[in-house]
């Protein structure tokens, strides 16, 4: 048995990561501590790009390009309001198994931010 949101927007998500120049290279890493996770060493080697990660994740994004500061941005994520309402319909028509999968599997979660967005500051 599926939850409305696994069907609906399905386990994972399209993170976009921008920046300002474009033309970075962009990784995501485990936050310290984090279990390991798919996310771990995903790589593009020029922004603008897009990761496909699990909705349920917790990564950072390090961001380099030469000449520049690098930056690193904390990606997390929370209920979001299409999953919300998957929850809710769950709930409403009795399917708290329905419920259960959609909380495990992380697909009523969003990531936060998204898009990454990042100016670049120069390096001296």
């Amino acid at each position: 048995v599926s939850g409305c949101a696994t069907v609906t927007r399905g386990t994972k998500d399209v993170l976009v990561v921008e920046t300002d120049p474009v033309g970075a290279k962009a990784q995501l890493t485990n936050s310290v501590g984090a279990k390991a996770q798919l996310t771990d060493g995903m790589t593009c080697e020029a922004t603008p790009c897009s990761f496909k990660v699990p909705r349920k994740s917790e990564f950072d994004v390090v961001l380099s390009k030469d000449g520049y500061i690098p930056a690193q941005v904390h990606v997390t994520h929370k209920a979001g309001d299409a999953g919300g309402m998957a929850l809710a319909g769950n709930v409403l028509v009795g399917g708290i198994i329905g419920a259960g999968v959609d909380a495990g599997t992380g697909a009523m979660m969003d990531l936060i931010p998204n898009p990454v967005v990042v100016e670049l500051q120069k390096a001296r």
